[in-house]
């Protein structure tokens, strides 16, 4: 299985920002990349209230669009998250939908974990335009079983265990990852849900500046079981691929088995958190 992560640097023009992850996905599929990964919001990237009123059906223009490339290219295509409109009025959802090369959505999940925290002074409150998700998700591309999450799901090991558990083989991780965070913790959380879960890892995320004070941290990667990073778009926009060697993945879940040697049976989930 050939995988790729595209990056892209959106901003508030959905055709400009559909037009470029367009020419990325068509190249990747040049590539021979049979699983393509957008990052998150690729299609509108902006201020919360400009990302709420721009929210569309899953049904609308921006999914379509990209399940025509899917369905054209025929490639399994993992459409980032857009801004989903729930259609009640309310706050959107962060959502991520995976298509099949028929252009058929066969898992969608809605980002659990709201970006709400402040980092070198930079308030982010995500919750005060988008609603939270309620569950997991997972989607079949071949042998590969794999696990969706978003940007900050990235640091709740707990979710990537539960995908791992319900058979993921793999996870996609796209995301908008600030540049101050993404410099310090972007890979070592990365290869740490890799190695931890002895599984791959295709994270593409946004880079560059975009309204009203996002910077992302790029770096868009491709990492294997063991940790180690297969591809890696460095800067700017573009592609990387990277092989997927599934009876490798099988090797080092036999030799090294810590999925099988969990101790379910001894752990106690704490009531509340003590943070």
């Amino acid at each position: 299985m050939r995988a790729a992560v595209i990056q892209l640097n959106s901003d508030r023009n959905v055709s400009d920002n559909l037009q470029r992850a367009e020419s990325l996905v068509r190249a990747a599929a040049s590539d021979g990349a049979e699983l393509i990964c957008l990052p998150e919001k690729w299609a509108l990237l902006g201020p919360g209230e400009v990302i709420a009123a721009g929210a569309q059906p899953l049904d609308g223009t921006i999914v379509s669009e990209a399940a025509s490339w899917a369905r054209e290219l025929g490639v399994h295509l993992c459409a980032g998250s857009v801004p989903e409109d729930p259609g009640d009025g309310g706050k959107p959802f962060n959502t991520s939908v995976l298509i099949d090369p028929e252009g058929d959505l066969v898992a969608t999940y809605r980002k659990l974990h709201m970006f709400d925290v402040e980092v070198e002074g930079t308030r982010y409150r995500e919750s005060e335009h988008e609603r939270a998700g309620a569950g997991v998700a997972t989607g079949s591309v071949g042998d590969l079983e794999l696990g969706l999450t978003v940007c900050y799901d990235l640091r709740f090991p707990e979710l990537f265990r539960i995908l791992a558990l319900r058979g993921a083989t793999a996870f996609t991780v796209p995301a908008a990852f600030t540049a101050v965070t993404g410099r310090a913790h972007w890979e070592p959380l990365l290869r740490a849900r890799a190695i931890e879960n002895s599984a791959f890892v295709i994270a593409a995320g946004q880079v560059g500046k975009a309204e009203p004070h996002y910077e992302s941290w790029g770096h868009s990667m491709v990492v294997d079981a063991w940790g180690k990073v297969l591809a890696c778009v460095a800067e700017g926009e573009g592609h990387a691929c990277a092989d997927l060697d599934l009876a490798e993945l099988g090797r080092i879940r036999e030799s090294l088995p810590s999925l099988a040697n969990r101790r379910g049976d001894a752990y106690e989930w704490p009531v509340e958190a003590r943070v």
